[in-house]
């Protein structure tokens, strides 16, 4: 098996990582309001868990195995979409290290205050409030960067003649009259 088609593999299996994780995020914090602050507390720990553990290491494989994919094959070089990916890829990153992990982290660390009683749980709405924000922007541009990835648009400005000829209004010049 050549290396493109390694990277190829291990870049679309990782975005499904991305999208899964990010998904399950969502589920479970849209069930979570029910719940006591205990188990708040453990799955406000399992989101930050499946934060580390799946969404961080494929992102990170997805930007590592799109950039060498650019690298190695020659016609990414030039093809808008693939660096419109590349930018797609280093807005995931900053904004899932910045709106999700940052904020599953803070989140579980202020859940398990509320369950041990330190603080009340609406302490949580400010983080909470972030969180779906960040989440929903992310797997928005990730969902944008996979349908760029197939469609491939050419993204390319149309050629313009550099000289334009007569048009139907102007005479000819007195040049072209004399041939």
């Amino acid at each position: 098996m050549d290396l493109r088609r390694v990277l190829k593999i291990l870049h679309e299996v990782s975005s499904s990582g991305i999208v899964g994780a990010l998904a399950i995020h969502l589920v479970l914090l849209s069930v979570a309001t029910t719940t006591t602050a205990l188990d708040y507390a453990m799955l406000r720990r399992a989101i930050e868990v499946i934060t580390k553990w799946v969404l961080l290491p494929s992102l990170g494989v997805v930007l590592v195995t799109g950039l060498l994919a650019m690298a190695v094959h020659r016609p990414f070089h030039g093809a808008r979409w693939a660096w419109l990916k590349a930018v797609f890829g280093v807005s995931m990153l900053e904004g899932t290290l910045g709106a999700v992990n940052a904020t599953a982290t803070e989140a579980s660390a202020l859940a398990a205050r509320v369950a041990a009683g330190e603080v009340d749980r609406s302490a949580m709405n400010d983080v909470l409030r972030h969180e779906w924000a960040g989440l929903w922007v992310i797997l928005a541009i990730s969902i944008a960067n996979i349908i760029v990835g197939v469609w491939r648009p050419r993204l390319q400005k149309t050629a313009r003649p550099t000289s334009p000829g007569p048009t139907l209004a102007e005479p000819p010049s007195a040049s072209a009259q004399s041939r």
